[in-house]
């Protein structure tokens, strides 16, 4: 199970990451380990590659991906990290062993930097945080 963060800058701009490990662009978040919950698992990849020590708020959606090539099939939470005040983003130092940098993108144009799948989960949950609801995804996909 995975479990990430959506964070906001002042401007309504989403947070995402560049991994050093990997291609493309994430979200701030990762692996949920053994015996740890989805939020305590957030909170901690948050802790670990921002450098924020700050408590994920409500849950934004929940994502079942299918199996793939070298992956099983899967689950990620997603949680709202709420507006980062200017000082908080000041306050970010970047784990350099995971992340080569960091940047706040629109929410629509975050499609340009993400896997179709993780494009089409930020953007269902960004949509969930304005209306103050949690999503249900399949791949990405709302399902009712």
């Amino acid at each position: 199970m995975a479990a990430g963060v959506l964070f906001f800058d002042e401007a309504g701009r989403v947070l995402l990451v560049d991994p050093v490990y990997k291609e493309p662009w994430e979200i701030p978040g990762g692996a949920v380990e053994a015996e740890e919950s989805p939020r305590a698992g957030a909170r901690r990849e948050v802790l670990e590659e921002l450098g924020l020590d700050l408590e994920p708020g409500r849950l934004l959606g929940l994502d079942w991906t299918a199996s793939r090539t070298g992956r099983s099939e899967g689950l990620a939470a997603v949680f709202d990290g709420g507006r980062l005040a200017p000082e908080q983003v000041a306050a970010i130092r970047l784990q350099e062993e995971e992340l080569r940098g960091h940047a706040f993108v629109d929410v629509d144009g975050a499609a340009a930097l993400l896997k179709p799948v993780l494009a089409r989960r930020v953007q269902a949950c960004a949509r969930a945080r304005d209306h103050g609801r949690t999503v249900y995804l399949e791949n990405g996909y709302e399902r009712a």
